[in-house]
């Protein structure tokens, strides 16, 4: 059979076995809804809520303060959503260029709602511009939503600056943690940690389950429920519980925890910095898109000047290699990615950019073999360029 390579590991990730094996028993034997007041409810109730400790001790944070959702696109939108609807008389909302689209398209949405909208910009690196979000913040903002690392090109804000920007000016901040969490150290203690007072994150970006996160909910936050119905996750969340789901989130956020303290994370970004070598080294065309700034250990865009994305990751796929473009196709046009955009790489070059995402799974052997393979994919879509554009000065 061919191998497959798996380097998309910001669109998701490999479920570890020991978060598989704490969801089977839920599935097979203790199925009972955790809102039931019998012994067999509240015996899958203690389930939930123990995953709650699980998932809050990842971030340090109180299980109180722990909202169970479908994933971090619900959490994002209940952080937004919420918030505006707590602050009604508040019709602000600060963000950046650069947000996954669980962020941009809600704003886009808010917008046509009467909200209005300031995107902040990047420098040529991905770095948000701080000076400029202190500009953008009034006494109209109802909250600041920013990610903690782009999905795209792995760069890191800086939170902690952001933070005390928005706290000196008494606005409530947002952070988008669904491509940090499990990859860098995030402390939401009272004292002493990020002064955020909602993070989101996702279960299936660190080795858990699709189809659940959580939003971090900092006590005496002013927010309002999205769904209603039952009394569930402190009336913030209504809905029978994911139970499967939540105790296999947990069950993740105890292995991620653990794989921040170790050797984990140096010894992936040893693997994409490797990675980000050989094909420079390789392919002289091939830029890596914000190579200057702090970058989360897994992730490398590189651009590949004067090609397509959407023909080299065809090839990639064909050669059993899985990786994924910031570009999206519209009516049959393939569009630069809006982050490379606001970043103002040259078209040329975010035309043909391609995401590698890691991940612990991968190993050195995959990285070279994607390395060797690489430069021949990209040889033969340079040949068909020009034998197409011959063909077409001939005709």
């Amino acid at each position: 059979m061919r191998r497959t390579v798996y380097f998309d590991n910001n669109a998701t990730t490999r479920p570890l076995d020991q978060v598989v094996d704490a969801m089977l028993p839920i599935l097979r034997e203790q199925y009972a809804n955790p809102s039931s007041v019998h012994q067999f409810g509240q015996t899958v109730r203690h389930r939930v809520e123990l995953a709650r400790e699980e998932v809050a001790a990842l971030v340090h944070a109180s299980p109180k303060e722990i909202v169970f959702t479908s994933g971090g696109t619900e959490s994002i939108n209940l952080a937004i959503r919420g918030t505006l609807a707590a602050r009604p008389a508040k019709r602000h909302l600060v963000t950046s260029a650069v947000e996954h689209s669980a962020v941009y398209r809600l704003a886009d949405a808010l917008e046509d709602e009467g909200v209005r909208v300031d995107r902040v910009g990047v420098d040529r690196d991905g770095q948000l511009d701080c000076d400029e979000l202190a500009e953008r913040i009034t006494d109209e903002t109802a909250l600041v939503s920013l990610m903690h690392v782009n999905n795209e090109t792995g760069v890191v804000f800086d939170v902690e600056r952001i933070a005390a920007i928005t706290q000196e000016r008494g606005v409530p901040l947002h952070i988008d943690a669904v491509q940090s969490a499990g990859k860098l150290p995030i402390d939401l203690s009272p004292d002493g940690g990020l002064a955020a007072q909602l993070v989101s994150i996702s279960g299936h970006k660190l080795h858990g389950p699709k189809g659940v996160g959580a939003l971090f909910i900092r006590r005496r936050t002013r927010i309002a429920p999205l769904i209603y119905g039952g009394r569930q996750e402190r009336e913030l969340r209504a809905g029978t519980e994911n139970v499967a789901g939540i105790v296999g989130f947990g069950a993740a956020c105890t292995h991620a925890r653990s794989a921040l303290t170790g050797d984990e994370t140096a010894r992936v970004a040893a693997l994409r910095d490797r990675l980000e070598a050989g094909i420079l080294a390789a392919i002289p065309f091939a830029h890596v898109n914000g190579r200057s700034a702090n970058r989360v250990c897994n992730t490398t865009n590189i651009g590949f000047e004067g090609l397509e994305a959407e023909a080299i990751l065809l090839l990639l796929s064909e050669a059993g290699i899985c990786t994924s473009s910031g570009s999206a196709c519209s009516s049959g046009s393939l569009e630069p990615s809006h982050v490379l955009k606001a970043m103002g790489i040259d078209p040329r070059i975010a035309h043909g950019a391609i995401r590698f995402s890691l991940s612990r799974f991968n190993t050195a052997e995959e990285v070279d073999h994607v390395v060797a393979e690489l430069p021949k994919l990209l040889a033969r879509l340079t040949a068909l360029a020009h034998a197409g554009a011959k063909s077409a000065l001939s005709y």
